[in-house]
C-alpha cells in the first residue's frame, strides 16, 4: 500500500471516491491511510481547487472517516469489485481534460516516424534511421521557438524533410489538445481503455498539472495518455479518434497540491517510471524525466489556459512524455502494442503510483455520470 502514496508521508492528498450508499462521488482527504469524506466543505475536487489557498483549505476541512485507504483501493477493479461498498475514481472532476503534445525530444522524434511510416509499424525501423540521420537523435539543447530553432526548420524545408510535428516540436507554439471530457478521466486500479481496432500503440507516462480557473498551478497527479500510434500517424486530423476514447485517460491516484514542501521545483526534477506487464510474459520498462522538457511546465500551462482560452472549472494539463516504446514485442521490427489484460504502471516518488488494466474500449466499464448526474446527486445530497 505504501507504494500507492507518495514517499513523503507529508504530502497534501486528496482524491475521489464513489460511495454506493450515496449513488454518487466524495471528495475525500487522504489522512494516516484513511479516507476522509470532505464532500459537505468541497462538494467537488473542482471547489477545492478554486480556494484562494488549497492546501490550507485541505488541511482544515473536517469529514467523515469513510474507511482504510487499502480496502478501498482493493474494491477498485471492477473485475473483482463489491459493488455496495466504496471504491477509488479519478482524483478530478469538473476540470477540463487537455494535453501538451510532442514536448519531449525522443517523443517528437517518434511522431515524425508514426506521420512518414503512415501508421505501419513494420515500416517505422527504417524511418528512424532516416529521420535521425536528418535531424539526429538529441535536441535536448534546442530551445522551442529559439533562433537555432527555426534555422534547423528552414533546414529541413528546404531538405523536403518538415513535419508538422516538427512544427509543435521545436516552433514557438505548443500542441495543447483535449484528450477527453470532464468527468471521463479513470483512477487507479481501474481499467484503461485500448480501442480494438488499433494494431500499434503504447502507453504514456506523464506528470499532470491541476491548474485553477485563474491559471495559478494548484498541484500534479499522475497520468496515462494513452496513444494509438497507427491511427494518429494516418493522419493528425484524426488525433481526436487516437486520443478520446472510453476509459483512455488515467489520472491519480490522488491529486499532491503545492504546500512549502511541494511545488514547481518538484514538478521539473520528477521521475516518473513505466512497467507493463502482459498476461503472455511480456515485460516492458521505461522512464519520463522532466527535466528533459523542452518546454517549461510553466509555459504549457500558460499555452494552455489564457485570455484566449478561459476554463471557468480549471483544469488539468498532461505535460507529455519523454518515454516512446521501440522495443518488440511479438514480430521482429514491429514495435510495442498493448494487449487485453496488461498492466500498467506509473509511479513517481513524489506521487505515488497510478496502475491500470487494459481493455477494449467497448468493453471497459461504461462511463455514465456525467455533469448533468452530479449535480442531481449532489443536490439530492443537499451539497449544492
Amino acid at each position: 500500500m505504501n507504494s500507492l502514496l507518495p514517499a513523503d508521508p507529508r504530502a497534501l492528498l486528496f482524491g475521489r471516491v464513489f460511495r454506493p450508499t450515496l449513488g454518487g462521488p466524495s471528495v475525500v482527504a487522504v489522512r494516516n491511510g484513511r479516507l476522509i469524506d470532505i464532500s459537505r466543505t468541497f462538494p467537488t475536487a473542482r471547489d477545492l481547487c478554486e480556494q484562494v489557498d488549497p492546501a490550507a483549505s485541505l488541511r482544515a476541512a473536517a469529514g467523515e472517516d469513510i474507511g482504510d485507504l487499502a480496502d478501498i483501493h482493493a474494491n477498485t477493479d471492477p473485475a473483482s469489485r463489491d459493488p455496495s461498498r466504496p471504491w477509488l475514481l479519478s482524483p478530478i472532476d469538473l476540470q477540463a481534460v487537455k494535453a501538451a503534445g510532442v514536448t519531449f525530444a525522443t517523443s517528437l522524434l517518434e511522431r515524425v516516424i508514426e506521420e512518414k511510416a503512415r501508421g505501419d509499424a513494420g515500416a517505422a525501423a527504417a524511418i528512424r534511421v532516416q529521420v535521425e540521420s536528418l535531424v539526429g537523435n538529441d535536441l535536448r539543447a534546442l530551445r522551442p521557438g529559439s533562433p537555432e530553432a527555426m534555422a534547423l526548420k528552414a533546414a529541413l524545408i528546404q531538405a523536403g524533410a518538415w513535419s508538422q510535428y516538427l512544427e509543435v516540436g521545436i516552433g514557438p507554439d505548443a500542441e495543447i489538445f483535449t484528450k477527453g471530457q470532464p468527468l471521463s478521466t479513470v483512477g487507479a486500479g481501474m481499467e484503461i481503455g485500448v480501442h480494438p481496432a488499433s494494431t500499434w500503440n503504447n502507453p504514456e507516462p506523464e506528470l499532470v498539472l491541476v491548474i485553477a480557473a485563474s491559471g495559478r498551478i494548484v498541484g500534479a497527479t499522475l497520468g496515462n495518455d494513452v496513444n494509438l500510434r497507427d491511427v494518429e500517424g494516418r493522419s493528425a486530423l484524426l488525433l481526436g479518434k487516437a486520443k478520446d476514447n472510453n476509459a483512455a485517460a488515467a489520472v491519480g491516484p490522488f491529486v499532491r497540491l503545492f504546500d512549502d514542501g511541494y511545488g514547481l521545483a518538484d514538478v521539473r526534477r520528477a521521475e516518473i517510471t513505466l512497467r507493463v506487464e502482459g498476461t503472455d510474459g511480456y515485460v516492458l520498462e521505461g522512464r519520463s524525466s522532466l527535466s528533459r522538457i523542452s518546454r517549461d511546465p510553466v509555459d504549457l500551462a500558460a499555452q494552455a489556459i489564457n485570455s484566449h482560452h478561459a476554463y471557468p472549472d480549471g483544469l488539468v494539463l498532461y505535460l507529455g512524455t519523454l518515454f516512446a516504446p521501440v522495443q518488440d514485442r511479438d514480430e521482429p521490427g514491429r514495435g510495442f502494442t498493448h494487449k487485453t489484460g496488461d498492466v500498467v504502471t506509473i509511479a513517481c516518488d513524489e506521487l505515488g503510483t497510478l496502475s491500470n488494466r487494459v481493455a477494449p474500449t467497448d468493453k471497459v466499464e461504461k462511463w455514465t455520470m456525467g455533469a448533468g448526474g452530479l449535480m442531481r446527486n449532489l443536490a439530492g445530497r443537499g451539497l449544492v
